[in-house]
């Protein structure tokens, strides 16, 4: 139900920008890109607009294999050769000449501070690659026989488990709160996890009793509810390592706490949405 329904957004345009306004904004997803199962690492991050998602042009060369990427930046042209096929690209066009013939694409090709960014389904097909989106987190899933992806280009970011807990404990803690308030909350969880005085991941962090209950959700249930797709995209971006509240190891919402531990023996650090945070 969650991965339909996630569909259902992204087809509706939620993370959608208008069709010039080719910048980062709040609610862009964190998406992650997969080659025969391994994350792949991109200088710049791949990025959705209006469904279709790009990756700098550098990727196809480093996690494809192709042949050979070259740019003409005088004619904002990408020509791409990859065995017997030759794709070639210009900017804010949407179709590509695939040796030679005229293929509409999905969406056009993009500079967006100067770097080039490619339909990643449409170049990766034309190639062969089998193309799957995964919903759920936000992963585009690329599979192709033949290629091994270069140690280089393979980076672990989080598992997917990893993603689903903090997901949930954001959820829990700080539903209805603006993002940048679901980042935070998750940015404590991997504080903790960081931490000598805490368990080493983020599931023991979440149910860690060596101190009595330390989130209430993990006690009452609310924990194991489904994360919405706000709270997924928190966790990812923690997880990213964009953070709001330095090494923060606690939060209350001073409306409903009565913990007056961490008030009176925690240094405060700042407050973001509903959430009071304390070093």
């Amino acid at each position: 139900m969650f991965r339909r329904w996630l569909a259902a957004v992204i087809l509706l345009g939620l993370f959608a920008m208008p069709a010039q306004a080719y910048s980062v904004s709040d609610y862009e997803l964190p998406v992650d890109i997969r080659v025969n199962g391994h994350y792949i690492k991109t200088d710049t991050n791949p990025f959705i607009i209006d469904g279709t998602t790009y990756v700098p042009l550098r990727f196809v060369s480093e996690a494809l294999s192709a042949d050979e990427v070259l740019w003409d930046g005088a004619k904002a042209m990408a020509t791409i050769k990859n065995g017997n096929q030759t794709i070639q690209l210009r900017e804010n066009q949407r179709y590509a000449y695939v040796n030679g013939k005229q293929v509409a694409m999905q969406g056009a090709m993009l500079l967006v501070n100067s770097r080039a960014f490619i339909p990643v389904r449409f170049v990766s097909e034309t190639f062969d690659a089998t193309v799957g989106w995964d919903g759920e987190y936000f992963t585009v899933d690329i599979w192709k026989n033949g290629i091994s992806v270069p140690s280089s280009s393979i980076v672990r970011y989080y598992t997917e488990d990893e993603i689903l807990w903090l997901g949930r404990i954001i959820e829990a803690e700080s539903r209805g709160e603006p993002l940048r308030g679901k980042i935070a909350v998750g940015n404590v969880i991997l504080n903790r996890v960081k931490s000598r005085e805490y368990p080493d991941t983020i599931y023991n962090v979440i149910f860690d009793r060596n101190h009595g209950v330390q989130f209430q959700p993990a006690a009452n249930g609310t924990i194991y509810n489904t994360p919405s797709a706000d709270s997924i995209i928190s966790a990812k971006r923690a997880l990213r390592n964009e953070n709001y509240v330095g090494n923060s190891l606690y939060f209350l919402n001073p409306r409903k706490s009565s913990n007056f531990w961490i008030t009176n023996n925690r240094p405060y650090y700042t407050t973001i949405a509903n959430h009071d945070f304390y070093l």
